[in-house]
């Protein structure tokens, strides 16, 4: 399975970016899939998560509220819409697959990983 994240950029506070992750090389509908993100010097955060069919996501309590993950398995396609986007939001987001049912909030229960895309916000 390869995953491509991408839509990152530099955006000031309060404004808004989506993220979109492509899904190749297997039938995306059999993943579960999530983001996490990595600040500098920081270790890998879990963002949030969403099952193979959609229904039911998860999220970090920092991002709740603000974040929507969803997935459109005709396009393999995975999206992350950030809202009200905060400095404290600057990291590199990765995007990562699980063959579970749903990923959850735990990086070692991902199997495949993106390359990352890294988004700023500025104060």
């Amino acid at each position: 399975v390869q995953l491509q994240a991408f839509g990152g950029g530099l955006v000031q506070a309060e404004g808004s970016l989506r993220l979109s992750c492509a899904v190749s090389g297997r039938t995306f509908a059999n993943y579960a899939m999530g983001w996490f993100r990595q600040a500098p010097g920081a270790e890998r955060d879990f963002v949030a998560a969403i099952m193979k069919s959609g229904g039911v996501t998860g999220y970090a309590d920092s991002v709740k509220g603000r974040f929507t993950i969803s997935r459109d398995n005709n396009r393999n396609t995975l999206y992350l819409q950030m809202n009200s986007l905060k400095p404290e939001d600057t990291a590199i987001y990765y995007c990562a697959a699980s063959r579970g049912s749903y990923g959850g909030r735990w990086s070692k229960d991902y199997d495949y990983w993106g390359q990352g895309t890294q988004v700023t916000v500025s104060s």
